[in-house]
């Protein structure tokens, strides 16, 4: 059956659009689209409209969430306090550990569904989930199905997001070929049964025919992946699926960099640009010590960074020179990675003002096609995270998924605004409490701010994270 949308406004390819009337099939694509002129909007309500869902507030693409560990939402907060004067991202690495290392399935799967309708309420209609716990709590593998990747994927069918799945190599603790520490144990898997468990995934979810899921791989970093290993993998990945996404953790620390060089002659980036693998599938996880010309490659090669702001701030990780890598054209998406802060509007916030800073002006990420910022960074992170991830939203096109944020034109932080202002209200004076309605593959998650499965799920959430206080 198909369903019929008419877009108070709607932010389109080519623009904002005034009355769109939108169809959509069961499979939740896009199947047309119609502007009406001004003669057939002074009748709007007869004939096919009258069917026609009305849809009041500014309608735009939902944004695909690029890089998350959905476990670590049992640790946002919990690390804001200092140890010592040289804290850094490689102590709270420890916490991270902890963690990692006392999660079983049925917590994980709690802690995904409260993240994931978070990340609905946000505005995210899509998460890549980089996934490296695969054994049990024992160390041992699973027998058969892995519980830990059925606990992602049960989450983000109860709560309607769409997600990528990202199991993810890892075998060494840094250059060198180091070996696993104790701590990294529930994180190993060897190459073969690696890339046995992306294949039968693969044709798991062939047989289902998801809307919704989509299988990629991930190599965790350089220091945990050997380069002759990543590239035997990352081959093989490919001739299982031509366009299967490929995400990497790289050069995010100065330390992770000079060890780099210390142990190959080259820096992170310019190792992958090196193996001639990168491609429009591929997507850079951080990419934060990036050199100018390491950044011009990247974007020679069409793949995607993904930058995590408030995680990076969070850690104390460095700046992404944003400003530097648009102009080049490059790809750009944004993630919530740590959980630190579930917010894409924040994400692109924090890049804008990032750039602000460091050269002392106003509206650096603004261009001359676009020069509204709030504009420019949603529209093009939520087209390119969703390429990124490999999932077909990310715009309102026909043959596009309807992945829909709804904002309320009402509410006082975006209140009186023409269209045009909406997205700069959005990223830049709160306007996110605005978010009323989420919409994905034309099925509505979030309703009036609320989603269905929150009563239910709120006293487990809270058990679990009163027990994890405890311990």
């Amino acid at each position: 059956m198909v369903r019929t949308f008419r877009l108070e406004s709607a932010l389109l390819p080519e623009g904002w659009v005034r009355d769109a009337r939108v169809s959509v099939g069961d499979d939740g694509v896009i199947g047309r689209i119609d502007i009406p002129n001004a003669a057939a909007a002074a009748v709007a309500g007869e004939g096919d409209d009258a069917c026609a869902e009305q849809i009041r507030g500014f309608v735009i693409p939902g944004m695909s969430n690029a890089h998350s560990h959905a476990f670590q939402r049992g640790m946002a907060g919990n690390t804001e306090f200092r140890l010592s004067a040289q804290d850094s991202f490689w102590t709270w690495r420890q916490a991270m550990y902890a963690l990692a290392n006392r999660i079983a399935p049925e917590d994980l799967r709690v802690l995904a569904a409260q993240l994931f309708i978070e990340m609905l309420k946000s505005g995210y209609t899509a998460v890549a989930e980089f996934h490296y716990i695969h054994r049990r709590l024992d160390g041992e593998t699973y027998a058969g199905a892995n519980a830990l990747w059925d606990a992602v994927t049960a989450a983000a069918d109860e709560t309607g997001i769409a997600l990528t799945f990202l199991p993810t190599l890892y075998q060494t603790s840094d250059f060198g070929s180091a070996p696993l520490k104790r701590e990294q144990l529930r994180f190993a898997l060897e190459t073969d049964q690696f890339l046995r468990a992306v294949e039968a995934r693969l044709r798991e979810e062939a047989r289902r025919d998801s809307r919704l899921h989509r299988t990629g791989a991930a190599f965790h970093s350089l220091r945990a992946v050997p380069l002759p290993v990543l590239e035997q993998a990352a081959r093989a990945l490919r001739d299982m699926s031509a366009d299967l996404p490929l995400h990497i953790h790289v050069a995010e620390q100065v330390k992770e960099v000079e060890a780099c060089i210390a142990h190959t002659g080259r820096r992170p980036v310019e190792l992958l640009l090196g193996t001639g693998l990168l491609d429009r599938h591929w997507c850079l996880v951080h990419a934060t010590h990036s050199t100018a010309a390491e950044l011009e490659g990247i974007a020679d090669t069409a793949a995607s960074v993904c930058v995590s702001i408030t995680t990076e701030a969070n850690l104390g990780d460095g700046y992404f020179d944003a400003a530097r890598f648009l102009e080049l054209g490059g790809r750009l998406c944004v993630g919530s990675d740590s959980q630190s802060t579930v917010s894409p509007a924040e994400e692109l916030r924090w890049m804008e003002y990032q750039a602000r800073l460091r050269k002392r002006r106003r509206a650096v990420l603004a261009d001359r096609k676009e020069s509204h910022v709030g504009t420019r960074l949603w529209a093009g992170a939520a087209r390119d995270g969703a390429r990124a991830i490999g999932q077909p939203a990310g715009v309102i096109e026909v043959g596009a998924r309807a992945d829909w944020v709804v904002l309320d034109g009402d509410h006082p932080s975006i209140v009186g605004t023409a269209d045009d202002g909406a997205l700069d209200h959005l990223v830049f004076a709160g306007a996110s409490a605005a978010i009323r309605d989420v919409m994905v593959g034309g099925r509505w998650a979030i309703k009036d701010g609320r989603h269905a499965l929150e009563p239910e799920l709120a006293a487990s959430f809270r058990e679990l994270m009163r027990e994890r206080h405890r311990s």
